[in-house]
């Protein structure tokens, strides 16, 4: 499917409603409709990823690009007129570091086109007030970035750190509390009425449509940047305006979406900070979760063990460093790589009658995604799969082991 260019006119209205919401920060905007017509649906269009897993209709982004213009128009009207229908989305689960699944929607290819289009016009009003401590899910900015954040942060000393894990956080965000916190920037109502559409649509699970007062699909177009707008209430402005003044040392928090971490000099800051934290969110419908929710002191330990933290994926420990008695370095959680390595070695044992070179292509880009994505020396760990024929079937094996770093052309790092 060929990709169209970004649309020239839609740029320009995008940059002016971020103006706009920069220059008056308190201002609602009731109006940000009008700027959606068939060139902004065609821009979402182009936008929506295209291979993702189709919805409740089962139509694929191929599909639905044999009547483009139609299917866009068919959309638009449906919001203009307020008679769009949003359909329940698809749920599936996928396996979790802890042995548990996470649930995922998934909705229909219409559904994520209608959805990116909302979403381009509330990120550009919030993109103007969303804070630096946040991330996830925003133009510009990524994973790598919110870890060398934290690592500076952490200096060549430490700090108090504070993991804060929300429990199910997407099946618990709290409808009534979100449509407050959106009343103070977007009054729009066919915007608004299509938010509540989606929040009340429902979950296809079992051959049975549930519904339910609280959360959004994990999986869904609109659900980070609503994600974002909800925890930038919750806890980001919050953080920056009544907690660190009110701190005797510096302070830092990173989020990316729900994964969060803060970073304190004063033991007793960090101690006072933890023991509010709780009733805060209670206060907007979330709870932390009690066992992975948790503050140690985290500075190097010469003549004992150091304690560690995982954040997005990574486990942060002391080293020894050549400039620096001691930095900060982060290595794979062990639980991510071990899963990393199951889901390799399972498609090894799968694809066994697959020729050399197809295995060595798939194999190429499954570990460069991995070392893209979690760049860290354990990474390389990867390599030391292996993938065996037989000896009996008479062909030669294919050792992961000695021949991934050559084919793939990776390097390795050292954090």
């Amino acid at each position: 499917m060929q990709e169209a260019p970004p649309s020239v006119s839609v740029s320009t209205r995008l940059l002016r409603i971020a103006q706009l919401a920069r220059e008056a920060p308190e201002m609602a905007f009731s109006n940000l409709a009008h700027h959606v017509d068939l060139d902004w649906m065609k821009e979402a269009f182009r936008r929506t990823r295209k291979d993702g897993a189709t919805g409740v209709d089962g139509q694929s982004a191929a599909q639905f690009a044999e009547s483009l213009e139609v299917n866009l128009q068919g959309l638009l009207n449906g919001m203009r007129a307020g008679s769009y229908h949003a359909p329940p989305v698809r749920r599936v689960f996928i396996p979790k570091a802890d042995g548990k699944q996470r649930p995922l929607g998934i909705p229909t290819f219409g559904d994520k086109v209608l959805q990116r289009a909302v979403a381009m016009a509330l990120e550009a009003v919030y993109e103007q007030d969303f804070l630096d401590c946040s991330y996830g899910f925003r133009p510009a900015r990524s994973a790598h970035q919110a870890l060398e954040t934290l690592w500076r942060s952490l200096g060549v000393r430490g700090g108090w750190v504070l993991e804060v894990d929300i429990k199910g956080f997407f099946d618990n965000l709290d409808h009534r509390q979100l449509r407050a916190i959106l009343d103070s920037r977007v009054r729009d109502n066919s915007l608004r009425r299509l938010i509540d559409k989606w929040l009340k649509a429902g979950v296809l699970e079992g051959g049975k449509v549930r519904h339910s007062a609280l959360g959004t699909p994990q999986g869904g177009v609109i659900s980070p940047i609503l994600a974002n707008i909800y925890l930038h209430e919750v806890v980001d402005t919050w953080f920056e305006k009544e907690v660190k003044p009110r701190l005797n040392g510096r302070a830092k928090m990173v989020r990316f979406a729900d994964d969060l971490v803060m970073v304190f000099d004063n033991g007793v800051d960090a101690k006072r900070v933890c023991d509010v934290l709780a009733k805060r969110f209670v206060r907007f419908g979330l709870e932390l979760h009690p066992e992975k929710t948790k503050l140690i002191q985290f500075k190097p330990s010469p003549g004992g063990k150091a304690p560690t933290f995982d954040f997005l994926g990574f486990t942060h420990h002391w080293a020894p460093a050549k400039k620096t008695p001691w930095t900060v370095r982060r290595r794979t959680a062990k639980s991510r790589l071990s899963r990393s390595l199951r889901a390799i070695s399972e498609w090894c044992r799968k694809n066994l009658h697959r020729s050399i070179g197809d295995q060595w292509k798939a194999l190429s880009q499954r570990l460069r995604g991995h070392y893209a994505s979690m760049e860290s020396p354990e990474t390389q760990s990867l390599s030391r799969i292996s993938c065996i024929r037989p000896r009996s079937s008479g062909a030669t094996g294919l050792t992961v082991g000695r021949s991934v770093p050559r084919w793939t052309g990776t390097r390795r790092s050292c954090y």
